[in-house]
This record gives C-alpha cells, structure tokens and sequence, in this order.
C-alpha cells in the first residue's frame, strides 16, 4: 500500500546513496572538534554563503534559538512578522530561552518591508523594551511559501545598520526561494549577521541544521548549543547526509515546486474550495468552503485513500511538495481531490 505524504517536506526518506555516504562518513568526537565530516559540513556551508564559520545542529529549530540567544539579552526585544517560525512553532523559545519578547508585524505575504520594521523599532527610553534584533524567514511556511528577494531585503540590512540592529535569517527553505529567484547564496550572506539553513526539509536529509556567521559568533553560539544540549559526539554520519543533500538535491527543488503548482490549478477549479494562498515555491494552503467540508473532515478523506495532509486551522489545509512525492503521487492526488 503506497502512502502519499504531504504534511510537510520533512517527512522524506534518505535515499540511497545519501546512505551511503552516511555509512562511509569518517566521524569524531564533535564536542572535542575532532569530527572531520562535521567541519567539512561546516566550512562547506560557511563558503557557501560567504560567511567565515558554521555549527552544525540537531534542528532548525535549535539554530534560530542559538542565534536569538547570542544576539540579545534578557528583556530585549525581536521583531518579527506574526506568521514567523521563530513566534509560532518553536515552543515559545523566544521568551523561555532568551527571556526576550516578539513585536509582531503584519508583513506582505509574510514579508516585512524596511517601511515597517522602522515604525517598530522603539525608542530609547527606560521604559520601553529595547529592540535589538529582526529575524526574517525565507521561505515563509505560513504565508504559503513566499520568499524574499535580494532587493526587498538590502533596504531592511541597510535599517538595521542604521539603528546597531542584528538581522538573522530563518533560511529554513532558503534554497527553495534561491531556485526561484535565481540569487546567489553569497547574496543572502551579505546581507545578515546570522543564517539558519535546513537540511532536513526540501534538500531530504534525515536531521540537521547549520548555523552561519562570523567565528566570534559561532564561538559564542557554539557555547550556547552546549548550555541547550545540543553538544554531540560522533554525528559525521549525519553531517555527511547534510554534504550529500547541498550538492545533489538543491537544483532539482524546481520539479517540487511545478508540482506544488499544478496542485494549486487543481484545487482552484473545485467546487469546495474557497481560496488558494499564491504558491510560490512548495507549499501549498488553502481555505475550504466552511458549508462544504472541515478541514478534519477533509483530512479524513484523504487518508481514507491513503493520502496524509495537514489541516492548518478549522478550514485551512497545508500540502507540502518533496523528492519523495514524484508525477505518478501528483496525478493520483489531483485525482482523489476531484472525487470528494
């Protein structure tokens, strides 16, 4: 029985050649800094987007944390879009690790322009919070994968500069939004202090996340990743599936984002379907027509054919495109979706 999985891009299996290279990995201790494949993962990252260090982590999840950690302290304040990773889905992290609270912004599309992140800086004064950081993600999951450009996002670098602000990037996708629109990742370095990057999403590696900056600050974050648990031993074996997936599986993010597509065409022209987020990259989010069908209803009948989806609210569902989901998955998909 074959299950069509998407729920998300994190569900996807190593192939096997990706195992293979795990299983060739040369490991170390990492704690000791002696896992060659881990600093090779490291640099190889670093380089990439032009920064001088990496750490690499158990999740994107961590990274974001370590970041907010290193670029604040207790009382500050970040600003962020309200659909951010960073505020929603990592378990109030922001206020139980750092001791810092989220000015939440209203972006376009979940984009935050320089315009609006101006507006909220505070002024210094000591009774107001003092706002020390933006993070910005790109892609953003919940605004429907829509990302930035190089030339929406040198206006908010040139603000934070302006005001001694640090600017990080939630890159949990980025390469998804790099394929699009055909920048470099040397570009997206230029233009931050601090950089997660995924490997566990659209690039198909089973775990793993790496952090990018300055060495002063990997230094300092890599310290925080000890305090956060994050220290590990012999993990080449998963650093090496991180090499395989920056190598092997970026370029070919294009065929997910075509199918994420022609599901949003699909879903367009059914009668129980009320809107369709844009799809710009690989997610897809929709609103079901609330006398038609709940979204637990919804999830429901899908799996009843064996096809696993993600309801995002009441009437809201979420599909997420991946390597692991090929034409023949897209075409039996569009296929139930028009007999409901």
């Amino acid at each position: 029985m074959q299950i069509i999985d998407l729920r998300s891009d994190t569900v996807t299996k190593p192939s096997k050649a990706m195992m293979e290279a795990m299983f060739n990995a040369e490991v170390g201790d990492d704690v000791f800094k002696e896992d060659p494949t881990i600093i090779e993962l490291e640099n190889f990252s670093a380089n990439l987007f032009g920064k001088e260090a990496g750490l690499f982590c158990p999740s994107g999840t961590m990274t974001n944390q370590i970041a907010i950690k290193v670029h604040t302290q207790p009382g500050d304040e970040v600003i962020c879009d309200v659909n951010s990773h960073i505020y929603n889905y990592e378990g109030g992290g922001i206020s139980f690790n750092s001791g810092i609270q989220a000015k939440l912004l209203l972006g376009n599309e979940g984009r935050l322009s320089a315009e609006m992140v101006e507006s909220a800086i505070n002024g210094d004064f000591d009774w107001l919070t003092k706002t020390s950081l933006v993070s910005l993600e790109n892609t953003v999951n919940r605004a429907g994968g829509s990302y930035y450009t190089i030339d929406q996002i040198k206006p908010i670098q040139a603000l934070c500069k302006k005001h001694n602000l640090k600017l990080h990037l939630d890159g949990a996708r980025i390469f998804n939004a790099l394929v699009e629109s055909k920048e470099t990742p040397k570009q997206i370095g230029e233009c931050f202090d601090s950089i997660s990057i995924c490997l566990s999403k659209g690039l198909g590696a089973p775990v793993g996340s790496v952090l990018l900056g300055e060495k002063e600050f990997i230094k300092k974050a890599r310290r925080v990743r000890k305090v956060f648990g994050g220290g590990m031993r012999q993990a080449g074996i998963l650093a090496a599936a991180g090499l395989y997936a920056l190598t092997n599986n970026v370029t070919r993010l294009k065929e997910d984002h075509a199918r994420a597509k022609k599901l949003e065409q699909e879903l367009l022209k059914l009668a129980y379907v009320d809107s369709v987020l844009p799809v710009y990259t690989n997610i897809v989010i929709f609103n079901l027509k609330s006398e038609k069908i709940t979204g637990e209803a919804f999830e429901k009948k899908l799996l009843e054919n064996n096809i696993k989806i993600a309801a995002f609210g009441k009437h809201t569902i979420r599909m997420v495109t991946h390597l692991d989901f090929d034409d023949a998955m897209l075409e039996k998909t569009i296929e139930v979706l028009k007999k409901i």
